[in-house]
């Protein structure tokens, strides 16, 4: 996995599931719009899955640091809420 750094505007309601029978409990899903326009799925698990189901909103601007999973997905290892 590659570590990677976005900011982007969440254009996606957060989906907030519970997962049986794995190491993680908890996983929220969004996407975001980066500024080329591009968009990128986004997945958070345990603790920060349920920081993100709580504070997070459409319309939302983020900063997040994760890894690229070979799905073309970001796992968030960090995320900050900006303004």
């Amino acid at each position: 996995m590659n570590l990677c750094f976005l900011i982007g505007k969440i254009i996606s309601e957060i989906d907030y599931k519970f997962i049986l029978d794995s190491k993680n409990i908890a996983i929220a899903m969004f996407e975001i719009q980066i500024r080329n326009q591009s968009i990128i799925k986004i997945k958070a698990y345990d603790g920060i899955a349920d920081w993100c189901y709580q504070k997070l909103v459409e319309g939302d601007k983020v900063w997040i640091e994760g890894n690229l999973n070979n799905k073309r997905e970001v796992i968030i290892n960090f995320l900050n809420k900006i303004g």
